[in-house]
């Protein structure tokens, strides 16, 4: 499989583009420092601005590999990195990829994850070679919940992750799309 990495796309609201050492204040501020963000997201609270330059070391060090593929979303009106969105798990050998989000409280209800979301459906569709997108959220989050039932995805048994780790999903629900589907009304 050929990788295109983290190229930048843009949706009706947001860039998505590759983290730059500049976000770090943006990322304290908007959703790394947040628990409530962070445990939803399945990630450790960053509390002071030097763990978050680490984190962020790490992503921009990432985007310099072919098959790494993690955006920051920023706000056009504001030009405020509020989140991001990433493939987590990519698995290259049958074309797939699982995607997570987040999004900064002070940005929630305006669609931002969505929107990232969509753009990242078309992105995917349009200029990589994958061919099937995946991602799951506990039962219990319901805001991330909402953001894949509004999207393209449906509703599947389980993703790529959980057959691999040879585990049934328990208390998660998993969502897929396949090119084939992408805009074909499902």
């Amino acid at each position: 499989m050929q990788h295109t990495g983290t190229e930048a796309f843009e949706t009706p609201r947001l860039i998505c583009r590759p983290f730059c050492p500049e976000d770090a204040g943006d990322m304290l501020a908007n959703w790394a420092a947040d628990p409530d963000i962070q445990y939803e997201y399945g990630e450790p609270v960053y509390e002071d601005i030097a763990k978050v330059r680490e984190l962020l070391d790490v992503y921009i060090s990432g985007s310099r590999q072919p098959d790494y593929y993690r955006w920051a979303v920023v706000e056009k009106k504001s030009g405020r990195n509020i989140g991001q969105i990433a493939f987590c798990k990519v698995y290259s050998d049958c074309q797939t990829a699982e995607i997570e989000y987040c999004i900064g409280k002070a940005f929630w209800g305006n669609g931002y994850a969505g929107e990232a979301l969509e753009g990242l459906l078309r992105f995917t569709f349009e200029k990589t070679e994958f061919r099937k997108l995946e991602a799951y959220h506990r039962s219990e989050n319901v805001r991330s919940g909402r953001v894949l039932e509004k999207s393209e995805m449906h509703v599947t048994d389980t993703v790529e992750r959980f057959r691999r780790e040879h585990k049934k999903p328990v208390g998660e629900v998993c969502y897929c799309i396949e090119r084939a589907q992408y805009r074909s009304g499902r």
